[in-house]
């Protein structure tokens, strides 16, 4: 048996791998290691929703949802777009889009782009659309 860079010798290996037995099989944390667990919340604790940070209020909430939402959009149209597609205008991008199989909301997305218009890459796509990638 090969043991490469191990650190620890052959014997230590098979008390390590003893040790950790129970605790595989076990599938939980056993007695022994109780000050291991995490103590459950207390009473008074702040509750904190695992859904992600806390939102800012009011006008500064909208920006954020915005910026976002911009920012997926710059994200999928690059998926979906090579820069030999740049310097571009609406046709050309919708049928790039179309060629990589891009989904139906980032066609509706490009679908709403100025006809007259030329962009030299995603970001000016994104902008024309009205969104602020930057944040």
């Amino acid at each position: 048996m090969q043991r490469g860079s191990n650190p620890v010798g052959p014997r230590r290996d098979d008390e390590l791998k003893h040790e950790l037995e129970g605790r595989l099989r076990a599938g939980r944390p056993t007695h022994v290691e109780e000050a291991a667990d995490p103590e459950p919340p207390a009473d008074d604790d702040i509750s904190v929703d695992p859904g992600g940070p806390v939102p800012p209020p009011g006008e500064e909430r909208e920006q954020a949802r915005a910026a976002a939402e911009a920012d997926s959009l710059r994200l999928e149209l690059a998926r979906h777009l090579e820069r030999a597609a740049f310097p571009a205008d609406r046709q050309r991008l919708l049928d790039v889009l179309a060629a990589h199989n891009a989904p139906d909301p980032v066609l509706a997305a490009a679908r709403k782009l100025p006809a007259s218009g030329e962009y030299a890459n995603v970001t000016d796509v994104v902008k024309a659309l009205g969104g602020d990638p930057t944040g």
